[in-house]
């Protein structure tokens, strides 16, 4: 199996390095070349082609430096805001990157942009800010009834599928996901492992689907304990069928303050 690098960047960003026996490598969503280019001296890795969830800047931010670096052939969603020279991919698509020994499954995953895909292959899902351990991404353009089908059919994913997401988040989302779901085992010792992680400055990533479907509320908006919980908080809110939970769940997190 490849070997999967996270590389640091700005605040809270990974971007992904999938590393190869023989040194080749890709880069999944290169907000910035220098931290990837550092990466890439530090490990003796040669770069071979870049993969793309969506447009935003801390994602796309480094594809033109890369590509006028190392020449590298850019997979991307089909998305006039996402600079370089790309080769467009589209939902089902299968992708064999140069220098991969994979080949990688494109999801459409919408919700948190229209056009955010997300790359599942060699046991791993690159998902961008669709997905993170304990959370997802806020709604940017895409409705609650898109978001909720782009995690559900991640949540459908063998379990050990690693979940590669994009940013460390997994400390905050944890607290709000022990706020909306107090009594979960799973989900309190999951939170107690993050707490130790972070407290010795080590990532919480990639997490797994199998742990996600445990814990993450996000994906549990079918659950009675979740329910229950979110018509707490927000009396107001007509829970009539799942799509109603989650709209209320991401609203309830975008104004949490721990």
């Amino acid at each position: 199996m490849s070997r999967l690098i996270a590389v640091p960047a700005f605040e809270d960003n990974y971007f992904w390095l999938v590393a190869e026996s023989d040194g080749r490598c890709i880069i999944v969503d290169p907000g910035a070349a220098k931290p990837v280019i550092d990466a890439l001296r530090s490990h003796g890795l040669q770069p071979s082609a870049i993969l793309i969830t969506h447009h935003h800047a801390d994602h796309t931010g480094g594809i033109e430096e890369l590509q006028d670096a190392f020449a590298l052939p850019c997979f991307a969603p089909n998305d006039a805001r996402i600079p370089g020279r790309l080769q467009r991919v589209t939902e089902g698509e299968q992708v064999r990157p140069p220098g991969s020994n994979a080949t990688f499954e494109v999801i459409a995953t919408p919700g948190h942009t229209r056009s955010h895909v997300s790359y599942l292959g060699d046991g791993r899902l690159f998902c961008g800010d669709t997905l993170f351990s304990l959370g997802c991404g806020r709604l940017f353009e895409g409705s609650p009834a898109q978001m909720l089908k782009s995690l559900d059919c991640l949540a459908a994913l063998p379990d050990l599928t690693e979940v590669c997401c994009a940013h460390e988040y997994t400390a905050a989302n944890g607290a709000f996901a022990l706020a909306v779901d107090p009594d979960n085992d799973a989900l309190r010792a999951r939170a107690k492992q993050v707490g130790q992680l972070r407290r010795r400055s080590e990532s919480t990533l990639p997490s797994s689907i199998g742990s996600e479907r445990a814990c993450n509320p996000f994906l549990r908006v079918r659950d009675s304990a979740v329910v229950e919980a979110v018509l707490r908080h927000d009396q107001a809110t007509v829970a009539s069928d799942a799509v109603d939970v989650f709209a209320a769940l991401r609203r309830w997190k975008d104004g949490f303050q721990t």
